[in-house]
């Protein structure tokens, strides 16, 4: 029954269907609007497939999540969604699985840990869409002019950003723990740290000893020293901290592609590498991966999996990645971007990507833990904080929104 499912998306199905795709905008303006993509994409699906019609909606980040709630609430669920998370949609029965819509060789082409993350009670209902990994950017021209080389460890974190203190950086090291992104932050420290949110089993252990000593280090060794900067981690979001960067104001802070081009276009010489850990560079990294699904209330399911067999195409999937720093989510596409010429500046991030750690995003409780990251972290390395009361209280209500799934 498997094998005769996986291979169900190669056909289009009976009559005419019309798909209503809702999709996230990563474009920063009209200019470069996801909306483009999903038109010419559609278009040039339509015209390979006269009975299947792709109607595109795109909402920013800030509404597609509510938008697509709202749909499903109203009984008007869209055929495909490209949105920030599927658990809850899997749990309630509402999704295909991925052998359900996919040709074999579509599913069998995802990077094996992006396919893991997308993955509800051990099956796979997320898709994932596009990724990111994070590494350690630093400002090579204030390291140059402090007579500094790239950090390997958290030591040299933290006595490099004594030097650029004392040189008059204004953020020897940004640490943005403000509610934005902050979960991202963390995760980064855990991870270089040797913790993390779960174990191998998928239990939380947000609260664990690895966890705790990461957060004691950093509000040690650089909170209380005043190696953060002017603001407050707490009250310091992400986009704050890499404007800042873009601005060379920051000595070194955790980025993602993104950052990368925003700060060659203001001609902030840009310096890269692994996260440093307690005794060298950390082996793993973390990946973010954005997820895209298949909805069952319209029954469309053979003319779902055929839109996204073609979707997953090598020329689709690095069109979209490469028009926003991103990076591609099969082995396919990753192997085109690594041996072309002009994606050479992502190929950190590339290597990076098949052995990072992703967000729990199969537990439906994680939305409930992420939000409580966001909301109390900060409060870890404030003067006077306790970073194993907070990982505590963080810990103790994530346990009980995973006990009451």
């Amino acid at each position: 029954m498997t094998a005769t499912l996986s291979g169900c998306g190669a056909g289009a199905g009976s009559g005419d269907v019309t798909l209503t795709l809702v999709a996230a905008d990563y474009g920063t303006g009209a200019a470069n609007s996801s909306e483009k993509y999903w038109d010419d994409l559609a278009r040039n699906f339509e015209a390979a497939h006269k009975n299947i019609k792709v109607d595109v909606h795109v909402y920013s980040w800030k509404d597609v999540d509510r938008k697509v709630a709202e749909m499903v609430e109203s009984g008007k669920a869209p055929d495909i969604a490209q949105i920030g998370a599927y658990a809850d949609y899997a749990k309630a029965g509402k999704l295909y699985s991925a052998d359900e819509m996919l040709a074999i060789r579509t599913q069998a082409n995802f990077l094996p840990r992006l396919a893991d993350a997308g993955q509800y009670n051990q099956t796979q209902y997320g898709l994932p869409f596009v990724a990111s990994t994070r590494l350690l950017f630093y400002n090579k021209t204030s390291f140059s002019r402090a007579g500094l080389d790239a950090p390997k460890t958290w030591d040299d974190i933290r006595n490099d950003a004594a030097v650029l203190k004392q040189q008059g950086v204004t953020y020897p090291f940004a640490l943005p723990l403000g509610q934005e992104e902050s979960q991202a932050e963390t995760m980064m420290w855990l991870l270089s740290g040797g913790g993390g949110y779960t174990d191998d089993m998928g239990s939380y252990t947000i609260d664990s000893p690895e966890n705790i000593n990461t957060f004691d280090w950093l509000k040690t060794n650089l909170v209380d020293k005043g190696l953060v900067g002017p603001v407050a981690p707490g009250k310091l979001d992400r986009a704050k901290a890499f404007d800042a960067f873009t601005r060379g104001d920051v000595g070194m802070l955790n980025g993602h592609p993104t950052l990368m081009q925003e700060a060659e276009k203001r001609d902030v010489k840009v310096g890269m590498v692994p996260l440093p850990g307690i005794g060298g560079p950390t082996e793993g990294s973390m990946g973010v991966a954005d997820w895209i699904m298949g909805f069952k209330q319209n029954n469309h399911r053979e003319a779902i999996g055929t839109f996204f067999d073609y979707m997953f195409e090598d020329k689709n999937v690095v069109a979209f990645a490469d028009e926003y720093d991103l990076l591609p989510v099969t082995d396919s596409a990753s192997e085109v971007m690594e041996t072309d010429a002009k994606h050479k500046p992502l190929r950190q991030f590339l290597d990076a990507l098949p052995n990072s750690e992703f967000y729990p995003v199969g537990k439906t409780s994680w939305a409930k833990a992420s939000e409580l990251i966001k909301e109390k972290i900060g409060q870890a390395v404030e003067p006077g904080g306790n970073p194993a009361g907070v990982l505590g209280e963080i810990a103790r209500a994530a346990n009980v929104a995973e006990d009451a799934e």
